[in-house]
């Protein structure tokens, strides 16, 4: 147990500063299920109490700080399991912008609002519509008021032009944190938007 303990001590306190927080985050996502989310809560407390830029949201650790952007994500990734789709595209979307050596913004955006683009097939039961096609039907069931409409299919023709975000990369890749942050936030936002929507409706 000593010398277990001095390897896990040394690579805690030598090791570069993000495979801390690799060995944080894989504590909490490999310790047992009744004590990981006691892990994940106070291991957020220290973070904000030490003014650390990184906070678990989806049991990632990001450098996400702000409450009402982490309570935007974590309840769009904690929906129900029917729209597994959804919280697998958001996911994916969290874990490639918190790679801490290599972060993917261009994937992340690209994760983000097929996450949007998988639960509008969902409410439209319809697998192979184009968001354009479902955002149209969902306007009309649901009284999706048109400006808001409007917005969401510019953020998707955002990813569509010819920085080719959603194709093959044409150009010079200029996507940034502040981009691929602010679709992973605005589709969350959308996602809870719509299901809650849908369920004052029902």
């Amino acid at each position: 147990i000593g010398l277990a303990h001095k390897i896990v001590r040394d690579h805690f306190f030598k090791g570069e500063w993000y495979a801390v927080y690799d060995f944080i985050e894989f504590t909490a996502n490999h310790c047992p299920d009744n004590l990981s989310e006691g892990f994940i809560d106070f291991t957020n407390q220290i973070l904000e109490k030490e003014l650390s830029a990184y906070r678990f949201i989806g049991g990632q650790l990001t450098d996400i700080t702000s409450e009402e952007e982490i309570e935007c994500i974590e309840s769009a990734i904690h929906i129900p399991s029917i729209y597994k789709s959804v919280t697998d595209h958001l996911k994916t979307s969290l874990s490639f912008i918190s790679d801490r050596k290599s972060p993917d913004y261009r994937n992340s955006i690209k994760e983000s609002i097929s996450a949007v683009e998988s639960l509008c097939k969902i409410i439209t039961d319809d697998p192979k519509s184009t968001l354009g096609a479902a955002l149209k039907k969902i306007e009309k069931k649901h009284q999706l008021h048109p400006a808001f409409k409007s917005a969401l299919s510019s953020l998707y023709g955002f990813t569509n032009d010819s920085g080719g975000i959603r194709h093959a990369l044409l150009e010079e890749d200029t996507t940034s944190y502040s981009d691929a942050k602010f679709m992973l936030v605005s589709c969350s936002a959308f996602v809870n938007y719509l299901l809650g929507k849908i369920s004052e409706e029902s």
